[in-house]
């Protein structure tokens, strides 16, 4: 196996039109501004298509369709083993990144790229095989139709190879399909659709030809000594460890943000049914993770029917249970299988049902959805899917639905994407991370749900502070994403370093609002800049690795608004600003408006185009 020294820098730029390709090599600034990943994905899109971003058609041939790896895969560093998938989103009209921790990502890169990059459209249904050297372009008329795990059967996939590959909601071009690398997904703003409509089925990668070595190999081993420490020690892995993301429910139930009957409600009793301790008893859970994992929150369990299965994220089981009113965890999972295997987010599925079932409720569209009856929901899902019946109006989110129907203060979504599971009257600045994200209402833009309640660093139910830590988290987590890492190390890294680990709780919650940027300072996250610098070479400190990650964020912010993203979209639906009494005990509305009128002035975004402003952009070195 041959060497390579840090990476490699090198994007297999495919056109399917033609059936071409060739070598695209980024350039050792853009890998130190944008650091791989995420960052590089957004950069070689932006330098493709800066002069017509509003004029792409998320699924058209023009559109890129990006697979780009960080510099931590192959390395064993914890939790690494992941890639993104970069595009224009079907769903919101904006940029959308989704990471995944499948095979794909590793056998790409050990075939010796750093990433994909694909454009133009297949006259017919496609599979790409490609290694270090070379690329075919077979036909897939017959894999046409097949669910995710199908497909990856029937390429008689071998040890060297991994696949990305689409279900029939990505054939389809349901606006939130998903891309399936073995039993992982990259999951959000209809990413899959976009391979879809590209006519690509799978992308298949033949690795093991290279492997990356760090070129500072000592302060590599450093590096990863401290990380694996300041994981294994952490509460945030250790309860993820014992109950998967799952462990988040009873959190949710105590706070108020456990969400009800499309979160019209924050609290039910029966949510306790579907809590990670009662399914780890019920199903004697074991580890299912991605490579290289130290966390360990995937799960499967034996299910009453005999069948082994992945236990749904924290996400599914919350927008298919609680959310709908639905409390048996044996259909969630079923619910699960149909939705991972056609290929569908859940999280957008999910709100997409519960919208319909309350639109009907309220009698504004006719649909055989209900609160109160779930028998028919797997067959709903398989018509999504298959844009079939009710399932093809379905198949385009909420947000068109509410537009169409009316309902709009019920339609859950930030910019077209669905919100996860947590209600934000319960943990506002989690509610401003939904509404001032770029890819919409993503729960991991800042995930200060973590910070405000899992952690309890900070009161949940305050504008103080807030908008700084958006802003905090959303830099590093992008700059984490480039990497790239799993975001749930971030919460370990960040707060076991000892002053922010043993201050008391009362000290944190007062500091963390009263002076966020000293909070902040008193965090150490060294070990994601160590890890570049001695992968890479290239010199690196924490606070240059959170100005990557704000380089990153404001250039997706630029491209959303020349796509024709408006400040009225950094909001949240009314019904988490104006419905303040719900069941549970404590009312609350989230003031929104106040809380983005500080995150401008921090990100110092322009209050008429809500984009960051053109001298902010050349001092980052961004060329517009």
């Amino acid at each position: 196996m041959k060497e390579i020294l840090g990476t490699s820098n090198k994007y297999l730029d495919i056109d399917l039109t033609d059936k071409s390709w060739k070598v695209h090599e980024a350039t050792l600034d853009d890998l130190k501004n944008y650091l791989g990943g995420k960052g590089m994905g957004i950069k070689i899109f932006y330098d493709r298509l800066k002069d017509k971003l509003r004029e792409v058609d998320p699924l058209g041939a023009d559109n890129l369709l990006i697979f780009a790896n960080g510099v931590l895969l192959t390395t064993g560093a914890p939790c690494s083993a992941r890639f993104e998938v970069i595009t224009k989103s079907p769903l919101t009209g904006y940029m959308v990144a989704s990471s995944c921790g499948g095979p794909f990502g590793e056998a790409c890169k050990t075939a010796g790229w750093d990433g994909v990059i694909i454009s133009g459209r297949a006259a017919r249904p496609t599979v790409v095989r490609f290694d270090d050297n070379s690329v075919l372009f077979e036909d897939a008329d017959e894999l046409w139709g097949a669910g995710t795990h199908d497909t990856q059967e029937r390429l008689h996939l071998t040890p060297k190879e991994g696949a990305a590959v689409i279900g029939p909601a990505g054939e389809n071009k349901v606006l939130y399909a998903n891309i399936c690398s073995g039993h992982r997904f990259a999951g959000r703003g209809g990413v899959g659709a976009v391979m879809g409509a590209k006519n690509l089925k799978a992308i298949v990668a033949r690795g093991k030809a290279y492997r990356s070595v760090p070129v500072d190999r000592e302060k590599f081993a450093r590096t990863l000594k401290k990380a694996k420490k300041h994981i294994q020690r952490s509460i945030f892995t250790k309860g993820y460890k014992a109950f998967g993301t799952n462990m988040n429910t009873r959190f949710g139930i105590a706070s108020g943000y456990s969400p009800v009957r499309n979160f019209r409600d924050r609290y039910s009793p029966k949510t306790e049914a579907i809590t990670g301790e009662v399914m780890a008893e019920k199903y004697r859970t074991r580890h299912s993770t991605c490579r290289y994992c130290s966390v360990l929150c995937g799960h499967k369990g034996m299910y009453p029917d005999g069948k082994m299965r992945q236990i749904p994220e924290y996400e599914t089981t919350g927008l298919f249970g609680s959310n709908i009113e639905n409390y048996d965890t044996d259909k969630i999972a079923i619910w699960n299988d149909i939705m991972n295997d056609a290929g569908m987010d859940t999280i957008s599925a999910g709100g997409t049902i519960a919208w319909a079932m309350e639109a009907g409720e309220k009698g504004l569209r006719e649909t055989a959805l209900s609160f109160d009856n779930h028998d028919n929901v797997g067959l709903i899902l398989e018509d999504i899917a298959c844009r079939r019946g009710e399932g093809a109006e379905l198949a385009e989110g909420s947000m068109r639905l509410s537009e169409k129907y009316g309902g709009k203060d019920f339609a859950i979504h930030t910019k077209g994407l669905e919100i996860a599971a947590y209600d934000p009257r319960a943990c506002w600045g989690h509610g401003l991370s939904y509404a001032v994200h770029n890819k919409g209402g993503c729960h991991l833009g800042s995930y200060l749900v973590s910070l405000e309640v899992l952690l309890g660093f900070m009161p949940p139910m305050t504008t103080m502070g807030k908008a700084s830590w958006v802003v905090f988290c959303e830099d590093l987590f992008a700059g984490i994403n480039s990497l790239q890492s799993c975001l749930f190390t971030a919460f370990a890294i960040m707060t076991e370093p000892v002053i922010p680990k043993y201050l008391p709780k009362a000290v944190l919650n007062v500091a963390t609002i009263l002076n966020p940027g000293m909070s902040q300072m008193l965090m150490n996250w060294s070990v994601y800049s160590d890890f570049f610098s001695a992968i890479t070479g290239i010199s690196m400190n924490q606070w240059q690795f959170k100005k990557a990650g704000e380089r990153i964020t404001k250039l997706e912010r630029y491209m959303n608004v020349q796509m024709g993203q408006k400040p009225s979209e950094d909001t949240l639906p009314d019904r988490f600003t104006k419905e303040a009494v719900t069941k549970y005990p404590i009312d609350s509305a989230v003031p929104i408006e106040k809380m983005v009128r500080q995150y401008y002035r921090i990100r110092k975004y322009e209050p008429q185009t809500a984009g960051p402003r053109v001298e902010s952009l050349k001092r980052l070195g961004i060329t517009v």
